[in-house]
């Protein structure tokens, strides 16, 4: 099999990935899928993804393609970069194209037939691929990733020699990739991350100040933590790249989609007027949901989380969910 890597999903940071992949030692023989036959052709022909990363340059040995069967023929890896929402869906498809080890870039729970009805992607994925599976996460901006700024992530997989495989290729350049154990505490961390962005972004957008933020980025933590235990995860991976790297790059970054979320319902905006605006997927949204079930089935206490829910889906007024968390009554830091 050649040293082909297809990327399936030519959003913000699968075009970053591929543009980084291009410029490491001996790179591979690189394609970029889009959906959209018409993006695919002006990508190609601009060499500029001008509506997901505009202003980066696209190396002409990234041949950019429509068709699944072109991207994935050959292929030795498949690096899916599509929202949460539809990785499931796009596995399905590329299942009659590629028996490849897959990996992807998505971070949040997908569907899942069994109660409570969500899921971590690697548990409802890998029982459906022949090969081995894992996820690239990290605190990890792609427009950064593209302009060769420093960067650290990390890679989790079913497979220990996948995850070493994907971190080998991707290093290079100002990029470094580190491997963990912990597939489903690396998952959890990128998940809910995007929950607690938009609650930072809300005490934000309130002028709650720095320390609100700060309480909220460690507080946070904690119920990330009890919620990957809970899954079956470790907590000491909530202090590493895809938890504690992640959340404050999130929460704090400009950047952070899910914070600009949050700034906006802080400051009074309604949330499908801030989504509108956007022009990316904010996975914050869903993943609020997501954990709501999820937390409420396992019994775990995630209350940052709670009243992010209670915000977007709920319309309780995000200063009024504020002030519910502060009459909480407070317990033990460490449990």
């Amino acid at each position: 099999m050649s040293d082909t890597v297809a990327i399936v999903g030519a959003g913000a940071w699968g075009t970053a990935l591929a543009v980084h992949l291009a410029r490491v030692p001996a790179p591979p023989v690189l394609r970029l899928w889009a959906r959209d036959p018409a993006a695919a052709r002006s990508i190609a022909a601009a060499r500029e993804n001008v509506r997901y990363l505009p202003g980066i340059v696209i190396p002409v040995e990234i041949e950019v393609v429509s068709d699944l069967s072109q991207a994935t023929a050959g292929a030795s890896l498949i690096i899916v970069a599509t929202p949460a929402g539809a990785l499931t869906g796009i596995v399905q498809t590329l299942r009659a194209h590629t028996r490849a080890p897959l990996v992807w870039l998505s971070k949040g729970f997908v569907a899942a037939a069994e109660p409570p009805g969500v899921a971590l992607a690697h548990r409802i994925v890998a029982p459906m691929w022949p090969s081995p599976v894992g996820v690239i996460s990290g605190p990890s901006f792609a427009e950064e990733v593209a302009r060769a700024l420093p960067t650290a992530i990390s890679i989790a997989a079913t497979d220990a020699a996948l995850a070493q495989s994907v971190a080998r290729r991707l290093r290079g350049d100002a990029l470094r990739a580190y491997v963990s154990d912990d597939l489903t505490g690396t998952e959890v961390g990128g998940a809910v991350k995007n929950v607690l962005a938009i609650a930072a972004g809300a005490s934000d957008g309130l002028g709650f100040g720095n320390n609100a933020r700060a309480a909220l980025i460690t507080r946070g933590l904690a119920e990330t933590g009890r919620l990957a235990v809970a899954l079956g995860g470790r907590r000491e991976t909530l202090t590493g790249l895809s938890g504690l790297g992640d959340l404050v790059l999130t929460c704090t970054g400009d950047l952070s989609r899910n914070r600009r979320v949050g700034l906006g319902l802080g400051r009074g905006e309604a949330l499908a007027a801030i989504l509108a605006g956007l022009g990316h997927v904010a996975e914050g949204v869903s993943a609020a949901k997501a954990t709501h079930m999820l937390a409420g089935a396992l019994g775990v206490d995630m209350p940052i989380c709670e009243a992010v829910y209670r915000v977007l889906y709920e319309d309780m007024p995000p200063r009024r969910a504020v002030e519910a968390l502060l009459a909480r009554e407070p317990g033990p830091e460490f449990q």
